[in-house]
């Protein structure tokens, strides 16, 4: 099991995207993905989007907006859980990745890049007040299925 984390920087109307072309054995090679990472030990999805961001394109982000978890079952043989955010505050310059080819896109693009299939459905989402949990089935790069839950955040439990 893989735990990691997804960040789509926002900023006038465009998202920080990443062509995954630079590096050697990428599972994502090829495709576009937001910024993010695996946790590393003791590290909580806050810190890890924080860091990732960091490494990744240079920029601090700060107050990330969490949107749901994502689970992609069996994707290239491996179950990866992933906790997906969003930053519009951000200090820093952007720098070049190892990982690929940064670039703002026009929200409006962003479904006609290469992208894998789940990321059509949730990216959407990121759009909406609530909470997600989804779960995406593959069988290898193949989605064969997704179910997913939506939590109203400001909804208050019952007593």
């Amino acid at each position: 099991m893989k735990l990691a984390t997804l960040c789509y920087l926002k900023h006038e109307g465009k998202t920080l995207m990443l062509h995954r072309i630079k590096k050697a054995g990428d599972i994502h090679a090829g495709k576009w993905n937001g910024l993010g990472g695996k946790l590393e030990p003791g590290e909580s999805p806050e810190q890890c989007v924080i860091r990732e961001v960091r490494e990744e394109a240079g920029l601090n982000i700060e107050n990330p907006r969490y949107h749901g978890l994502l689970v992609f079952a069996d994707f290239k043989g491996e179950d990866w859980y992933v906790w997906v955010f969003t930053a519009e505050q951000f200090t820093g310059e952007l720098t070049e990745s190892a990982e690929g080819r940064l670039a703002w896109v026009p929200d409006e693009e962003i479904l006609s890049l290469p992208l894998w299939p789940s990321d059509r459905v949730f990216l959407p989402w990121l759009a909406q007040e609530h909470i997600f949990s989804a779960r995406f089935q593959y069988d290898g790069e193949e989605m064969c299925g997704w179910q997913a839950t939506f939590y109203n955040p400001t909804a208050r439990p019952h007593a």
